[in-house]
């Protein structure tokens, strides 16, 4: 078996930064294709409700994309229909080429009890995918017959129809065909992505190759928690995949400076290529950036702790509300809690804190200049 191979953070960070497209300005190019190469090799961009500044999915392809416009990931969507809508670890915008290995987790919902779904009865399910069929694709909002409810949880909605239009969305029935900030529209399956005749779904084999495979591409550095983030129940068989590749000469252990206690594999070339980051490229990232929502590997690899407090009381916070981890080279500087004042159109910084190595004398100005350009496309001048 191969001897494992010792390498700094330093280096770590380096792979990952450049796993993840962030060591250099625009490595998807430009354009609206540009949004479904980035999105097919991270594998997902994940989608979030709060929209205190950019909602994350924009920002995340922002920060890889400079010439990134709302209505390319709108394009690749509704038109090209490159990417798709489903559940990761999160609620994700994922590649069409994918669909495949999400097609088991769609059939499991149909007989597995669902927390958020249990009270939805099959007849109404039935008769919101019938008139969907009928009538062509449509929105919550274009239902209303409902008699409205009281809500059960704060995220909930007082029609009952749109858990019935949700859970024919998990079980594949129904996709959602184009959104409007957070407003669905959901059409057929079929109907959408012009098939006369589904894909054979991928085998629980093929899906875990597929999950490995992709953590290896985004990541570069992989261990078993990074690989199965948030999906603990497949660690036993990506470990087995991980050890045959091992054997076969396909990765190799990896021992992290600092961070012997967790084991790490990588590709053979991921620690041959060159990972050298550009010390003066700076990045203002997203809460649920790849790179920021897996909390122990950041700190383990950029000894940062992020830390999410929208739902933190407010004296109890420490970076604020809605505080962006911001980048400089490869080291996590600065937390900066924004605010966008739509009416104003100003971008408002509400709390700037310094960490790690940050200083306002070696990194305010590199990092305000950048708040310029994020301002300058949050806002949409």
């Amino acid at each position: 078996m191969t001897e494992a191979v010792g390498i700094s953070q330093a280096r770590a960070r380096g792979i990952w930064m450049r796993a993840q497209r962030l060591d250099e300005r625009a490595p998807f190019g430009a354009g609206p294709d540009a949004t479904r190469r980035a999105v097919e090799h991270l594998g997902y961009v994940q989608i979030d409700t709060i929209n205190v500044i950019e909602r994350c999915h924009h920002h995340i392809l922002f920060s890889r994309i400079p010439d990134y416009q709302r209505v390319h990931l709108s394009q690749a969507q509704s038109v090209d229909k490159s990417v798709f809508e489903y559940w990761t670890h999160a609620l994700s915008y994922v590649p069409r080429r994918d669909y495949r290995f999400y097609m088991r987790k769609m059939k499991e919902q149909r007989t597995k009890a669902v927390r958020w779904f249990g009270d939805v009865t099959p007849s109404e399910v039935r008769k919101v995918v019938t008139r969907v069929r009928r009538e062509g694709a449509l929105s919550i909002r274009d239902i209303d017959t409902d008699v409205r409810i009281e809500k059960t949880h704060e995220w909930a909605s007082r029609k009952p129809s749109k858990k019935a239009l949700e859970f024919a969305f998990f079980t594949g029935d129904l996709t959602v065909s184009a959104r409007t900030g957070m407003v669905k529209t959901y059409e057929l399956s079929e109907r959408h992505f012009g098939w006369e005749r589904r894909e054979a779904a991928a085998t629980e084999g093929e899906i875990t190759d597929y999950m490995l495979d992709r953590a290896l591409r985004a990541q570069g550095v992989v261990s078993l928690d990074s690989i199965c983030h948030l999906d603990a129940g497949r660690k036993g068989a990506v470990l087995k995949r991980v050890e045959a590749r091992v054997r076969r000469g396909e990765l190799v252990a990896v021992v992290i400076e600092g961070c012997e206690r967790v084991q790490h594999w990588a590709e053979p070339r991921a620690l041959d290529e060159m990972a050298d980051v550009d010390g003066g490229l700076v990045h203002i990232l997203s809460p649920f950036d790849p790179l920021i929502i897996q909390r122990k590997r950041l700190k383990l690899l950029f000894d940062y702790e992020h830390r999410f407090e929208a739902y933190v009381p407010g004296p109890k916070r420490v970076f604020g509300y809605f505080a962006l981890p911001v980048l400089v080279g490869d080291e996590v500087v600065a937390a900066i809690d924004l605010k966008t004042d739509r009416q104003r159109g100003e971008l408002l910084i509400q709390k700037w804190s310094w960490v790690g190595c940050g200083r306002a004398r070696a990194h305010k100005r590199v990092v305000e200049e950048e708040l310029g350009r994020f301002e300058k496309w949050q806002l949409g001048a």
